[in-house]
């Protein structure tokens, strides 16, 4: 079968066996293509809830299927690979944020999204790289201990001051790997173009952007904006993603570094396996899916 054929098969076989496709904005684009829902990992996740089909396939990496999960247990979650997880959401365990929490018991734990399901069970509130800055500036505590991403809590701490934000040592190794040296290079190989950067990336990096957001956001910005040009400060695949949807305008990736092997180990012909024959499915304990829930309904409550 060509990409086609088997593009087909998996939107026929996806109705008869009633599966809900949700693709994380890093897929190949010829998965997008068969989606019924393309985003940012939390956004992805609501959208299961509101679906109706009983079966949900991840075509992402294992923390985004487990939330998924959570907020929807009666659904049977599938992920696209078994062996898709995440570096940043596995840095960090439940034991080492117990032991902070009772040595600095004034502290309100933050959890960013990409955490494991074990971990949000020890967390107080969930925040997303869009809503990050927004939910902790509304937080009753000013002692907050951000976790796991220290870029992604760098940029919070900066933009609000007046919170006291301890940070550990943990992040996206693909975004951390970029340079501000590499920014400053993309910006003189293209003068004219926005610099657009995920909050992932280091503060040398963001030093030089034009706009800083969510992968989301980039991609709505791109797509807003008067300009042209544009060099992309996140996974590769998002470059590729625009050129697509704006043909008319010229997206340059920041840096070759930023390419996410996990997310990319999903290929067309794993989606087609998942819809055909069931895939890998994930299940957590009752107590688990109630424990992890509670931070990610404070974020929900806090906006």
């Amino acid at each position: 079968m060509n990409t086609r054929q088997i593009q087909d098969e998996i939107l026929r076989l996806k109705r008869e066996n009633d599966v809900c496709i949700l693709a994380h904005s890093y897929q190949a684009h010829e998965i997008l293509e068969v989606a019924d829902f393309v985003g940012d990992s939390f956004q992805l996740s609501v959208q299961a809830q509101k679906a109706k089909a009983g079966t949900v396939l991840m075509c992402g990496v294992r923390f985004m299927a487990e939330t998924v999960k959570i907020l929807s247990p009666e659904k049977r979650v599938l992920l696209s690979v078994a062996d898709a997880g995440c570096p940043m959401a596995e840095q960090m365990d439940k034991s080492l944020i117990e032991h902070l929490k009772e040595k600095y018991p004034t502290y309100t734990v933050v959890a960013y999204i990409n955490t494991t399901a074990e971990l949000k069970t020890v967390c107080d509130v969930c925040v997303t790289s869009s809503s990050a800055v927004k939910i902790v500036g509304k937080l009753e505590s000013d002692d907050i201990l951000f976790i796991p991403d220290c870029n992604l809590g760098a940029y919070v701490k900066e933009q609000l001051p007046q919170k006291n934000i301890m940070l550990l040592q943990g992040g996206c190794p693909v975004h951390a790997a970029v340079t501000g040296e590499e920014a400053r290079a993309a910006k003189a190989a293209h003068p004219g173009a926005l610099l657009l950067v995920h909050p992932e990336c280091r503060q040398e990096v963001l030093a030089h952007a034009d706009f800083i957001g969510s992968t989301s956001a980039i991609m709505d910005f791109a797509k807003k904006s008067g300009q042209t040009d544009f060099i992309i400060g996140t996974e590769l695949s998002i470059a590729e993603h625009l050129q697509f949807e704006c043909p008319d305008k010229r997206f340059f990736p920041l840096s070759k570094k930023l390419y996410c092997a996990n997310m990319r180990l999903t290929t067309l012909m794993d989606v087609y396996r998942c819809v055909s024959d069931g895939g890998y499915e994930i299940t957590l304990p009752a107590e688990t899916i109630t424990k992890a829930r509670r931070c990610i309904d404070e974020m929900i409550r806090l906006g």
